[in-house]
């Protein structure tokens, strides 16, 4: 692994540029055939469960979760894995991303896999607000399930990997009286972004995120004060592919420096990695990437 450089928030602007580096799906032309396996395997996990489909956190659109309860704890509170699916906000659903779920279930670990509603019809300010909303219930309501509200870790790939880190930044104590202030106890960013802005001004996907530069520097983490450890907020810990672009492993290299060493303490690229495999390496039990889940949850 390669440990991250220095933030710097200056990027080549050239559109065309910014297509080659941000366009994924183009970037990785077997991405569909993973896209098959990870729904064939989804489908495979909430059969054999036990798996509890589409609970509503919210009344919109998209304000639906699923969850899999831990195996074999005996009874005891489980730590809980809440994860937000990529797909720049615009695409893909927590039905493709339930193949994590059994990897962790068999450790002992309750999962939470999430949807939100999807841009141009909302905008990311407002999936971010989702995302705030679902952690909420989930700490009101995950107990029931036989997971512990003290021990949420959030993670994300890709887009949500963005939301994984502006949960860990949430003012919680702010969203609701009976929240505390660390509800999120750490965060797993896999390939996310930490500034908007160049995604602002990609071609391939402007015309469906429409954002503007207030909610860029709104909703960009390398561009917000750092959580800190304060009030018992946990640790932030970025990883991307090796063989990402440069632009997705320069956006993991930017927040260590804007949140500082001690909220970020792991910010590494993984070798041999693309944008996609790298979500594979989350449920490998010999991968780093599992390793570093199992660390944040205390398993």
């Amino acid at each position: 692994m390669t440990q991250c450089p220095a933030m710097d928030l200056s990027f080549n602007r050239d559109p065309a540029w910014l297509d080659s580096e941000y366009n994924n799906r183009a970037l990785v032309p077997e991405h569909p055939a993973i896209f098959e396996r990870w729904a064939r395997d989804s489908q495979a996990a909430r059969q054999q469960g036990p798996a509890l489909i589409d609970l509503r956190y919210g009344h919109g659109p998209g304000e639906s979760l699923d969850i899999f309860p831990a195996q074999g704890r005996g009874g005891a509170a489980a730590p809980v894995l809440f994860f937000i699916h990529g797909g720049y906000w615009r695409s893909l659903d927590k039905a493709d991303h339930s193949f994590l779920a059994p990897a962790f279930q068999r450790l002992g670990v309750c999962v939470v896999v999430v949807n939100y509603a999807l841009c141009p019809a909302v905008t990311i300010p407002d999936i971010t607000l989702q995302m705030v909303q679902a952690l909420a219930w989930t700490h009101r309501h995950i107990g029931v399930h036989g997971g512990d509200a003290t021990r949420i870790t959030v993670a994300g790939h890709s887009a949500g990997g963005h939301l994984a880190a502006m949960m860990l930044a949430c003012r919680w104590a702010e969203v609701g009286a009976d929240l505390p202030p660390a509800l999120v106890r750490n965060a797993l960013s896999v390939s996310g972004v930490f500034d908007l802005e160049p995604v602002r001004l990609a071609p391939f996907v402007a015309p469906s995120l429409r954002l503007t530069p207030a909610q860029v520097r709104k909703a960009s983490p390398a561009r917000l004060p750092s959580p800190g450890l304060r009030e018992g907020r946990g640790r932030l810990y970025a990883v991307a592919g090796g063989d990402e672009s440069s632009e997705f492993r320069r956006q993991n290299a930017l927040i260590r420096p804007a949140w500082g060493r001690d909220t970020v303490p792991v910010c590494e690229d993984l070798p041999g990695l693309n944008h996609f495999t790298v979500l594979d390496a989350l449920i490998e039990p010999k991968h780093r990437l599992h390793a570093l889940a199992r660390e944040l949850l205390g398993v």
